[in-house]
């Protein structure tokens, strides 16, 4: 198998979202994972309200079973879109996430880029899980 065999059948099991469907995603709860190395997001930018994970920790941290997993990493319920710079490495790892059963998971179509394209940068700023960790940090 080569890589643009594995990264089509990523994808042909994922319901990628698109920049401009991200906003409704968000608004029911989605959760946004930049998986873009930190060096990376620091020559390219910060995405503001998603969740900075690398991807080697990807699925430590998301699967509900893990000693590892974050406090939001409730159920396999959880809608989690993951971003990378240009979408390629998303699709992966989306379906990587689905193979732990987070069937939700998927990406976003363009990445980081595609969002910066269309001046849709700050989508994310009032993203649940966003405004619940602003509103805990501001309560102590």
């Amino acid at each position: 198998m080569t890589i643009v065999e594995m990264l089509d059948q990523a994808r042909s099991r994922i319901e990628r979202t698109t920049v401009f469907e991200l906003r409704d995603a968000v608004a029911r709860g989605a959760v946004v994972v930049d998986i873009r190395p930190q060096a990376q997001r620091a020559v390219e930018g910060t995405l503001p309200g998603a969740l900075a994970i690398e991807r080697n920790v990807l699925e430590w941290r998301l699967d509900p079973t893990s000693d590892a997993r974050l406090a939001v990493a409730v159920d396999h319920e959880v809608e989690w879109i993951v971003i990378c710079s240009e979408g390629y490495t998303s699709s992966l790892a989306a379906a990587s996430l689905q193979d732990l059963g987070l069937t939700k998971a998927t990406d976003l179509v363009g990445g980081y880029q595609a969002l910066k394209s269309a001046g849709l940068l700050g989508v994310l700023t009032n993203a649940k899980h966003t405004v619940r960790e602003a509103q805990a940090v501001s309560a102590h």
